[in-house]
């Protein structure tokens, strides 16, 4: 091994690597003989095509370019529903839905776009026949967050929308009973986020298509209920947090039981429509996700004996469940190998991969492996992180250095720290960086009271976390406590401005669409997240934990990335927090990608966005990168 300081490590994971070379799966369906699947491509300006596989070949169900993805809430979901002979889409640019020939052919338009219409959560009513669909309207002129949102039927022949279930704010997941005359749906309104209170109801669908006898089955302003799903005409599984975690749920004629009594999780939270963690295996069994601690198994679970059989714990995450002909197909990951679609033989236990998102052919040692580690935090609390120590096949640091840590902020701030393959992680830890991943209080996977943390106390707890693991990894002799930085995306970006404004440890930060201004974003936001501030953060406090309100506090290095079409985060976020720090004299730089949105897709953005906040901190820290990369533009820049 060649000692080579810690940070400037050559590295065969370069961002074109990292960017452009793997795709990513969603939205898996399975049909007739065949396994369907959205396939988001960066080389493709990260358009998402429909795709086709038998196991053998291989079809794109979408030309160019055309892509599937849907508005609704911003962030989309059920983007696609199949019938016996045309997949159903929205295509992104018009929001209409449209119909591809599974046999081949052109697609045709279904729907128009007239009234601002949106659609998202398909599916596919053989009975009708047409879709269900939740739909979002956004009238002429009026802020985003008055859009309205309903549960509709489309006649796919004509176009013509039907009204099904109005009146609240939010729809998702229609699923319809066996034989079709009954759907059950879930509801909620503000203030509250699907994971912190929902309702489930089901209704009779008459002979004319409307709904009646509407029941509520369960529910309420806080106790959040996911997924829906039909076992038989009379048996409806769903899973709920009303006990502190969202455990499986059986209601049938005898009212509403606890099938499966489990510290640990069966539902995430619905950021987009269509989410699936687990699928009806049969009459009394389901297959699902299982995180417990924020770790991830594949599990049988016996809904009527009420007990559970582990499946599978080979991957770290199973994304996207559905049934299929040999068992259960999913999006597997892995902590050193990329996502694959994957099916899985419950009889045998086989797998068989049916996608992957790109070849790997990295040497043996390049790939840092995942350390869970848990820690006390400044509230006393247990907090937990994913720890990635610097690793490369060839080289180490010297003897006398510890590395540099980038502490990660994930989004949400209800989200989670998985601990499937990253290439922006391991972009990092190949050059000799050390990593930690923090699930900080209000992260999803460790039960209700866990999520709850946060409420009241955003850019608190989540700051305090991301400082305590920061000093437990110095305090063990892991790291560098003199050099430090911390990056985040979104709420995790908002993470990040205030630890860097309000904590004295970091001394480099990187805000990707963060959020600095918490007034403002409350006003500016769309409707989907117009009232989650509600909960993390009172009215009052809002200037008192608003990053750009204190920017004379904020005296390490920042760099800022920003989408100009970005509608969950506006651009005026990042450019007031540039603007301060600038003012401040704090060594700054801004980057706006045009025609981005919240979160780069184009793969030549995201090699830039790499690329510039790896070199950014190498000026911070003083090292010299092992390649040539383009220069960023700095203000206050103390180096030559």
């Amino acid at each position: 091994m060649t000692r080579v300081p810690y940070g400037a490590w050559p590295s065969p994971l370069t961002a074109d690597v990292a960017a452009a070379r793997f795709v990513s799966f969603s939205e898996l369906k399975f049909s007739g003989t065949r396994h369907y699947w959205l396939e988001q491509r960066p080389l493709e300006g990260g358009r998402s095509v429909l795709v086709a596989s038998d196991g053998q070949s291989r079809q794109d169900l979408v030309p160019a370019p055309m892509n599937v993805r849907s508005r609704v809430y911003e962030y989309g979901g059920g983007a696609y529903a199949l019938s016996d002979d045309a997949a159903y889409f929205v295509n992104f640019r018009d929001q209409c839905i449209h119909a591809s020939p599974l046999g081949g052919g052109a697609p045709r338009q279904v729907t128009t776009g007239d009234d601002a219409q949106r659609f998202g959560g398909l599916l596919w009513d053989p009975h009708g026949p047409g879709l269900v669909a939740v739909r979002e309207r956004h009238p002429p002129g009026e802020a985003s967050d008055a859009a309205l949102n309903d549960l509709v039927r489309v006649d796919v022949k004509t176009g013509t929308v039907q009204v099904l279930h109005e009146g609240h704010d939010f729809y998702a997941w229609p699923c319809l009973s066996p034989s079709g005359d009954r759907l059950a749906f879930v509801v909620w309104d503000h203030p509250n986020m699907p994971w912190d209170g929902t309702q489930l109801l089901i209704a009779d669908i008459g002979a004319d298509g409307t709904l009646n006898r509407e029941t509520l089955v369960a529910g309420g302003m806080d106790e959040s209920v996911y997924q829906p799903a039909w076992t038989g005409d009379d048996r409806l599984v769903f899973a709920s947090d009303r006990g502190g975690y969202w455990n499986l749920h059986v209601y049938d004629q005898s009212g509403v039981r606890l099938a499966i009594a489990d510290d640990a999780e069966y539902g995430l939270p619905m950021w987009s429509l269509g989410s699936t963690n687990y699928v009806v295996a049969g009459r009394d069994h389901v297959v699902a996700q299982r995180i417990e601690d924020g770790e991830a198994e594949l599990v049988i679970a016996d809904i009527e004996r009420g007990i559970t059989t582990p499946l599978s714990s080979r991957f770290t995450s199973y994304g996207s469940l559905t049934r299929s002909a040999a068992g259960i197909t999913f999006i597997g990951g892995t902590a050193d190998d990329v996502s694959r679609v994957t099916e899985l033989d419950i009889a045998t236990g086989e797998t068989t991969t049916l996608a992957r998102a790109g070849q790997v052919d990295f040497p043996d040692g390049t790939f840092s492996t995942p350390q869970t580690i848990s820690f006390t935090s400044s509230d006393g609390a247990r907090a937990y992180a994913n720890y990635y120590p610097p690793r490369h096949p060839e080289f180490t640091g010297p003897e006398d250095e510890l590395p540099p840590l980038l502490v990660t902020t994930h989004g949400g701030p209800t989200s989670s720290a998985g601990r499937g393959l990253s290439f922006r992680t391991q972009y990092y830890t190949s050059r000799g960086w050390a990593v930690l991943d923090v699930n900080y209080g209000g992260s999803t996977g460790f039960g209700r009271a866990y999520r709850e943390r946060l409420n009241g106390q955003w850019g608190v707890v989540d700051v305090q976390d991301c400082v305590a693991g920061a000093r437990h990894l110095a305090s063990e002799g892991r790291v560098d406590i003199n050099r430090i930085a911390i990056r985040g995306g979104s709420a995790g970006g908002y993470t990040t401005l205030a630890a860097v404004t309000f904590a004295d440890i970091f001394r480099a930060g990187a805000s990707h669409y963060g959020i600095g201004d918490l007034a403002a974003l409350a006003r500016d936001t769309h409707k989907f997240e117009s009232r989650y501030v509600d909960r993390l953060v009172a009215e009052a406090d809002f200037d008192a934990r608003s990053p750009v309100r204190h920017a004379a506090l904020a005296r390490c290095p920042m760099i800022f990335f920003q989408g100009s079409d970005d509608r969950i985060v506006p651009p005026n976020q990042a450019e007031a927090m540039f603007a301060a720090c600038k003012a401040n004299g704090v060594p700054v730089s801004y980057l706006l990608f045009e025609g981005e949105g919240h979160g780069f897709r184009r793969a030549e953005n995201v090699v830039r966005a790499i690329e510039a906040e790896y070199l950014f901190f190498a000026r911070v820290f003083g090292f010299e990168p092992a390649e040539d990369l383009r220069d960023i533009p700095v203000e206050n820049a103390p180096w030559t």
